[in-house]
């Protein structure tokens, strides 16, 4: 058999065994969380705070980590936004393609995607210490805040690297400012692609638990205040599961199916959303 196409079957079978790995493990959590949890799940568990004794097995809900792991996502989410939509606006059109500042920026950003999530958690919790403040929503939103910040301003960074560059161009020798540029033009073009990767940061920011534990802290109350604990699901399932009661337990693999549910949902309207504002690109 000849060499190359010996090379070619080999990687061809690599790609597909990893493939079926993925597919395979995906399927596999899927399965065992809906099996173990949906037993469990109810309209009560979905509209209820946890009463007294819930966590002995008595009555009562996960509405308040429902509440919670919204809210903190979508302000977590609305922060690294912040930041981060203006700094991959300014690596794109107010640096060189390849400007040892947009480099340096860039490989700091993977540094910090590449960091545990736990690792932000501490670094909340010492800069909680340093304020003078206690486990609260703010708290929990500043560390995911600085967790998801890296994902969402490299995700938008290399939506925009895609927008030709005559389009830039062109803006410009109309006589449109590169703000305006940014704004009326890039903006509409690269609209798809960061709205897809605000969902993605925000699926992230609602999922992660060692980032809050420390910072966020856990309550059974609805949240009401940002200088107050909240309750989200991911220390729900944390807790749930590390009781000795099988019918907790099952509880914290349905509040794992309602979090999962979240997290496909928010998945598949960025399909949506991508495909609707389609339109805007340059085909």
């Amino acid at each position: 058999m000849d060499k190359r196409k010996l090379e070619e079957n080999i990687f061809k079978g690599l790609m597909v065994f990893s493939t079926v790995a993925i597919l395979g493990s995906l399927a596999l959590i899927l399965v065992t969380i809906f099996v173990k949890g949906i037993s469990s799940l109810s309209w009560e568990m979905l509209t209820q705070t946890p009463k007294g004794g819930y966590y002995l097995g008595k009555g009562g809900g996960i509405l308040n980590a429902i509440l919670g792991s919204l809210i903190l996502g979508i302000g977590a989410t609305a922060i690294a936004l912040c930041v981060g939509l203006p700094t991959a606006f300014y690596l794109n059109l107010y640096l060189r393609k390849k400007s040892k500042r947009g480099m340096l920026i860039r490989f700091c950003l993977d540094i910090l995607w590449g960091i545990p999530s736990v690792v932000y958690g501490a670094f909340g919790f010492t800069l909680m210490l340093l304020l003078g403040m206690q486990a609260s929503l703010l708290a929990g939103m500043i560390t995911v805040a600085l967790l998801v910040l890296p994902i969402l301003t490299r995700g938008i960074d290399e939506v925009l690297k895609m927008i030709p560059v005559e389009l830039y161009e062109a803006s410009l020798s109309l006589g449109a400012t590169r703000l305006e540029t940014a704004g009326r033009v890039i903006f509409r073009q690269a609209l798809p692609g960061i709205l897809t990767a605000v969902l993605i940061a925000l699926g992230r920011s609602m999922s992660d638990a060692a980032a809050v534990l420390f910072t966020a802290g856990f309550t059974d109350s609805l949240p009401y205040s940002l200088l107050k604990p909240v309750a989200t699901l991911p220390l729900a399932v944390f807790f749930q599961l590390g009781t000795p009661f099988p019918e907790v337990q099952a509880r914290g693999y349905a509040s794992g199916l309602v979090l999962t549910a979240l997290v496909l949902f928010l998945s598949v309207l960025s399909r949506i959303l991508s495909k609707k504002f389609t339109k805007h690109l340059i085909q």
